[in-house]
C-alpha cells in the first residue's frame, strides 16, 4: 500500500476481534511514530501501551464517572450523558490494545509534535492491516494525577492522544470528505 492510498482509506475503528495486536507490531508501530517531524527536532514523545482488557475496561468507566461529574463545569459534555451513563459503552470500544502518546515538556510545541507522531503511527497501522480510533474522552482522565501515577506516567508528561489499535471487524466504509477551504491563496 502506498502513502497516498493509506492517507485516503485510513478510518476510525470502532469494532475489533478478539485477535491480539502482537508485541512486534507494536514496537513496529512506535517506531513509524517517532518517525514524525517535531520543531527543533526536539522529540518530545513518550508512550504507554496497555494490553489489558480488564484494566481499560476499568478505566473506561472511571473515565465515564469522571466526565459524567464535569458536566456541570463544561456543559459541552452534556450531549454525551445517556452515552456515559450507558454502562455496556466502552469508550476505548472494546479494544485490547491502547498506546497514549506522551509529550515530555521539551521545545516551543510539543503536543502538536505528538499530534504529528500520533498520525504516523494510524497510518502505519492501516498500512499493516490494523485499524485505530483516536479515543478523546481518554485524555482528561488519563492526565489525572493518581492515573499517571498508576501507570508510571512523569507528572511533567502529558498525555495527548490515546490511540486504540486492534484488528477491524469489518472493512471501513468510505466518508465523503469535504473540500479543502482555501481562504486565501497569495502567489507573486
Amino acid at each position: 500500500m502506498n502513502l497516498q492510498e493509506a492517507i485516503y482509506e485510513r478510518r476510525s475503528v470502532r469494532k475489533y476481534t478478539s485477535q491480539p495486536v502482537q508485541r512486534e507490531q507494536i514496537l513496529a508501530l512506535l517506531e513509524n511514530a517517532v518517525q514524525a517531524p517535531s520543531a527543533m527536532n526536539k522529540q518530545p514523545w513518550a508512550f504507554v501501551v496497555i494490553q489489558d482488557k480488564e484494566r481499560l475496561k476499568t478505566y473506561s468507566d472511571r473515565a465515564k464517572e469522571m466526565l459524567l461529574s464535569e458536566m456541570d463545569q463544561k456543559p459541552y459534555l452534556a450531549r454525551y450523558r445517556s452515552l456515559f451513563r450507558n454502562e455496556s459503552y466502552n469508550i476505548f470500544y472494546n479494544a485490547e490494545t491502547l498506546i497514549v502518546i506522551l509529550a515530555k515538556p521539551q521545545g516551543p510545541d510539543p503536543k502538536t509534535d505528538c499530534n504529528l507522531a500520533a498520525q504516523n503511527l494510524m497510518l502505519a497501522a492501516h498500512g499493516m492491516g490494523l485499524g485505530t480510533c483516536w479515543i478523546g474522552f481518554a485524555y482528561p482522565f488519563l492526565n489525572r494525577p493518581e492515573i499517571k501515577a498508576e501507570l508510571g506516567i512523569p507528572p511533567e508528561y502529558h498525555a495527548v492522544a490515546p490511540v486504540i489499535v486492534g484488528y477491524p471487524e469489518e472493512p471501513s466504509r468510505p466518508v465523503k470528505r469535504i473540500s479543502p477551504e482555501i481562504v486565501t491563496w497569495v502567489e507573486a
